[in-house]
């Protein structure tokens, strides 16, 4: 396990009132659909554990991640709401999902049998979600084998179909094409639903909808939508915002994560040195060149470099003076006063300039995800905002859609 640079002098801060508001906001947009909150990736890098603590209190009604140990770590937390898996499991597997309390997702025939034998060993009947790709092509059984697979998930009470479900690829996309596939991926899903019934399955809970299809399209929310990205105050993009105005006026969200470092070092250096490995890029004039406690073995990727990423200091923009390294980068502060334990903004607001998730996707040629989950283990969490209830005694067992 990497260690947490608690003593270092560079962190990041979340905003637990952010998250909390930014789940109320989702709720009370998607209800009566119930919320969804996906806390796979530790959080989004915002920690798990304190984000779904925070979701929790701001309205959703369960948590989502993406395999077992993540599901276990919640429950280690004395987390006591619904959680799903949003994969099914390795055979192996099975045994400590049901006996952690998670509900796994099925979508073939064999992962049917290994749940059953593992629901038969944990004791008593064991709620499961079936995934059906609509057009995703990732995992989820194919509408020609739902029927089969449904069949099978009959021949053993111990399983109990609680909730069936898809996912959508381009929700977010604002072409006409991007519209279309997930007005098709819908009508698959409504193929699926009566597919079920015909095979007299009535899942209590439907659901289908990602960040942008729960924002965006009322029509995708069925009983319970699943939403990330939103919950941490970003946007999936520009499309998602222009749809979700259009349907319910603009969202009221706040990026929840601030990453924030103090100088290390400062440097006097000439015009035409060239600072970090490679000798990179000559300093135009005579710099003060600041260090920043912050690599690429933390989340900044070496290419912000080649990018233009800056840093804020003092409220100012100022480039990188050279390579990104490992554990640091150097920032070139021309004429500015910089000192030793100045404040440093890498992600985030300081005075009038911002620098957001979204613009180092931008220069990244990514997505928001991918910087988000990048910030490494060894950066320090620190949580800001009102204290946490204690958890364990807020949400009943089941997924139970509002009504």
């Amino acid at each position: 396990m990497a260690v947490e640079g608690t003593l270092r002098p560079m962190w990041a801060e979340i905003d637990l009132d952010a998250l909390r508001a930014n789940a109320a906001a989702i709720a009370q947009r998607v209800a009566p659909a119930a919320l969804c909150a996906v806390v796979k990736a530790d959080g989004y890098g915002h920690g798990a554990v304190r984000s779904a603590l925070a979701f929790l209190e701001g309205g959703a009604q369960g948590l989502a991640v993406a395999i077992v140990d993540e599901g276990v770590e919640l429950r280690q937390a004395e987390i006591t709401a619904p959680i799903l898996l949003l994969s099914e499991p390795a055979a192996d597997a099975f045994a400590v999902c049901f006996a952690a309390g998670l509900t796994p997702t099925i979508a073939t025939i064999a992962g049917v049998r290994y749940a059953a034998e593992a629901a038969k060993v944990v004791g008593g009947s064991q709620p499961i979600h079936v995934k059906v790709d609509t057009g995703m092509h990732r995992v989820g059984v194919s509408l020609e084998e739902l029927g089969s697979l449904l069949d099978e998930i009959a021949k053993h009470p111990q399983l109990v179909i609680e909730g069936m479900y898809t996912h959508f690829t381009v929700a977010d996309g604002g072409s006409d094409e991007d519209r279309a596939y997930t007005d098709l991926q819908l009508k698959r899903f409504d193929e699926a639903i009566a597919i079920a019934s015909s095979h007299g399955v009535h899942p209590p809970v439907l659901h289908a909808a990602n960040s942008a299809g729960a924002v965006g399209r009322a029509d995708a929310r069925f009983s319970m939508v699943r939403a990330g990205l939103v919950l941490y105050g970003e946007v999936p993009s520009d499309a998602t915002a222009e749809a979700a105005t259009s349907l319910a006026g603009p969202l009221a969200l706040a990026p929840a994560l601030t990453i924030k470092a103090r100088v290390s070092a400062v440097h006097d250096i000439d015009a035409g040195e060239r600072p970090s490995y490679g000798r990179r890029r000559a300093l135009p004039k005579r710099s003060r060149v600041a260090t920043v406690p912050m690599g690429y073995a933390d989340g900044f990727p070496r290419r912000l470099f080649d990018a233009g990423a800056h840093v804020l200091i003092g409220g100012v923009r100022h480039p990188l003076a050279g390579s990104v390294t490992m554990d640091q980068i150097i920032a070139d502060c021309g004429d500015h006063e910089v000192a030793v334990g100045d404040e440093v903004v890498l992600l985030g607001t300081q005075g009038d300039e911002m620098i957001s998730t979204s613009e180092w996707a931008m220069r990244l040629d990514t997505i928001t995800w991918e910087v988000l989950c990048g910030i490494g283990p060894r950066v320090h969490r620190r949580y800001v905002g009102e204290p946490l209830k204690p958890p364990g005694k807020r949400r009943k067992k089941w997924w139970l859609p509002q009504s």
